[in-house]
């Protein structure tokens, strides 16, 4: 029950910290710049320079959401944005080295694999430049000076997950880990199982980057074992593949997810996919960029030491028809 808790406690600070730093941000009361004056999104600081380096894979969908979430907060903010990734942690390790070699004004960095990234994070935040975490890496972003982190509690979220699982009476799921050594993904299916109790949870690791090959592996075990009730996709591209899964075998098992995009919306919506656990992708890349120009503008931190929670929540057929207009816009 604590950790629930502490879950709305910070989903509280999520948003009284993102209306704030909204309306307060850009204007501090004052009259809106309609840019007139030649600055961008209504402030008049000086145009900083910050990078963003995550361990997104190309074609994942998930991470266009978080760098849309970022280019607003950045256009906003009157920050020139660097955007980057590699899912190669040792690349991503590189990539983090390199933007505080470009000497930029502030860095915002996921840690899927916390001590192989961590160490260039602390590079950083000992070189004085403002870094924070985001997504991935969250019991260890304080381990590595980062001053904040946006994201959700990944055990806390497969757990409701299994909760809800454990509710609709589905006693085995097969969760499909599509990054392997991504801690974060291990943790979701771990909450899986703690939430589904007495229920089983099998593992099943595939390339998400390969697409064609995860929608043949998931169908092989879902041929070799028909008694899943539940497919776990941990993204939206993987869960869609799943589907498609589910028909090639004759699998009687539903389709759950992690994350959206406006394909899967559409699928909650028609009946193919059954729910998605959302962690707010766009408010996660908004924050922190937008908590990295508070850092430059008086030395401010969001979330008083604390992690700001952006999820989980559930889009399901009870409440996809609020974020439909949204997901078609690339904003959910």
């Amino acid at each position: 029950m604590l950790k629930i808790g502490r879950l709305f406690k910070a989903a509280s600070i999520v948003a009284v910290v993102g209306l704030t730093a909204a309306g307060c941000s850009a204007t501090g009361g004052a009259p809106r710049n309609d840019g007139s004056d030649g600055t961008a999104g209504g402030v008049d600081t000086p145009r900083y320079v910050v990078a963003m380096v995550t361990h997104g894979a190309p074609g994942d969908t998930f991470w266009d959401l978080v760098r849309k979430g970022a280019e607003d907060a950045a256009k906003k903010d009157n920050i020139e944005l660097r955007y980057s990734s590699d899912p190669q942690t040792p690349n991503q390790a590189n990539l983090v080295r390199s933007a505080v070699d470009s000497y930029v004004d502030g860095i915002a960095v996921t840690m899927p694999n916390a001590e192989a990234i961590g160490p260039a994070a602390q590079n950083a935040v000992d070189a004085g430049i403002p870094t924070v975490g985001l997504n991935a890496g969250m019991d260890d972003y304080t381990t590595y000076g980062l001053s904040g982190f946006f994201g959700q509690d990944e055990t806390i979220a497969g757990t409701r997950a299994g909760e809800r699982l454990k509710e609709e009476g589905k006693k085995k799921v097969l969760c499909v880990i599509h990054e392997q050594g991504n801690s974060s993904q291990e943790a979701r299916c771990n909450g899986v199982k703690q939430g589904l109790d007495d229920g089983e949870v099998e593992h099943l690791y595939v390339n998400g980057q390969d697409l064609t090959s995860v929608q043949a592996t998931i169908s092989s075990k879902l041929s070799q074992d028909s008694s899943f009730d539940t497919v776990f996709a941990l993204q939206a591209p993987v869960a869609m593949r799943a589907t498609e899964s589910v028909k090639q075998s004759g699998a009687e098992a539903q389709v759950v997810t992690f994350d959206t995009n406006a394909e899967l919306v559409d699928a909650i919506a028609d009946g193919r996919i059954a729910w998605a656990v959302d962690q707010q992708p766009y408010l996660q890349g908004y924050l922190a960029v937008d908590s990295l120009w508070v850092a430059k503008r008086n030395g401010g931190t969001f979330g008083g030491g604390q992690p700001v929670f952006t999820g989980p929540s559930f889009v399901d057929s009870t409440n996809v028809d609020k974020v439909t207009e949204a997901a078609k816009k690339g904003l959910r």
